[in-house]
């Protein structure tokens, strides 16, 4: 069978993550993204345009099959610096990473005589969701993908392909709010500093990763801010999921040192340091300007004299005049 062939090659590259769902249109999310639109809680990384969202034939006309893998990328690090990075942002960027092994299971799948394309943030299907009813994991109270042999530590990548392979769907969108898993647990309800979640409906705009990420923050988030640079693990260091997970799986996702330098390197890098270390990884895309800003916000907090960090750029001496007069 296909499928087993597909999990046999998918197991030899390192991957034991995986399902398969029909490729069909998500006619049960309309409502949800509606509501949503409706209430200004999209962001500005969300299409806004519904039917991208729900449709996989939008990709793949002639899709049959979505297969959604889980990628591990914790390593144990015996030398990390809490230095406002997230533990997903040092290592190389998952996007590279994500679609070589996808592109490699694609071509495996070509040989079988099949057509397949690859995603990896390229495209705007819901692939929380998609893994969820692929059984990939359940979705926390976080909104977090949460599997059984690596946590909420994953990155998720996508595959559709003209294959039709025998596959259902191991859960309904009717059950995704009832957090069976989580139970009473309401530890990242607790933890999560901006109450982004909440036992109702999570708010992704003041999320703290989601802040971070912004181009532009306002008093406020300024504030929220506090120790982190770029993205959050709040909910993710005290989830119960997370304990005694698979670490160390792919070596593509090894911590890379240099991001565990000091606040000071990532809140002082000019050009250079940018493209040669922090390009290369999964916070990279956002630019340099950012991470700066986060950085000297943070060294501001812990009472640095940010003077010196003023230079040539308009954008990071305006917060820089900001943050001077808090």
């Amino acid at each position: 069978m296909i499928k087993d062939k597909i999990i046999g090659y998918c197991n030899s590259l390192g991957l034991d993550t995986l399902g398969f769902i029909p490729c069909r249109r998500f006619e049960e999310l309309v409502e949800f993204y509606k509501y949503r639109k409706e209430n200004n809680l999209e962001n500005e990384f969300e299409e806004k345009e519904i039917e991208k969202r729900i449709n996989p034939k939008v990709y793949m006309e002639d899709g049959k099959t979505i297969i959604s893998i889980a990628f591990p990328y914790y390593h144990e690090d015996v030398n990390e610096n809490n230095n406002g990075f997230s533990i997903y942002t040092k290592r190389g960027d998952y996007h590279r990473v994500v679609k070589e092994y996808l592109e490699k299971i694609c071509i495996y799948i070509n040989s079988l005589g099949w057509e397949a394309i690859s995603f990896v943030d390229s495209n705007y299907l819901p692939e929380r969701y998609i893994a969820y009813l692929a059984g990939v994991g359940f979705i926390g109270r976080n909104n977090m993908i949460i599997t059984e042999k690596y946590g909420s530590y994953v990155f998720l990548g996508e595959i559709i392909t003209n294959a039709k392979i025998e596959c259902n769907e191991v859960r309904n969108f009717q059950d995704i709010r009832q957090f069976d898993e989580c139970s009473k647990c309401d530890i990242c309800i607790k933890e999560c500093p901006t109450k982004s979640i909440n036992k109702n409906r999570i708010n992704p705009n003041i999320c703290l990763s989601y802040i971070t990420q912004k181009k532009d923050i306002n008093d406020k988030e300024i504030k929220l801010l506090k120790g982190n640079v770029f993205g959050c693990d709040f909910c993710q260091l005290k989830c119960p999921y997370n304990e005694g997970v698979k670490i160390n799986v792919l070596e593509e996702f090894n911590t890379l040192e240099y991001m565990n330098e000091d606040t000071y390197m990532f809140a002082n890098m000019d050009n250079k340091i940018f493209k040669e270390k922090i390009a290369k990884t999964s916070c990279g895309w956002r630019g340099k300007n950012v991470i700066r800003r986060n950085a000297i916000i943070k060294m501001h907090n812990e009472n640095y004299d940010i003077e010196e960090f003023k230079g040539p750029s308009p954008y990071i001496n305006n917060y820089i005049e900001i943050l001077k007069k808090k």
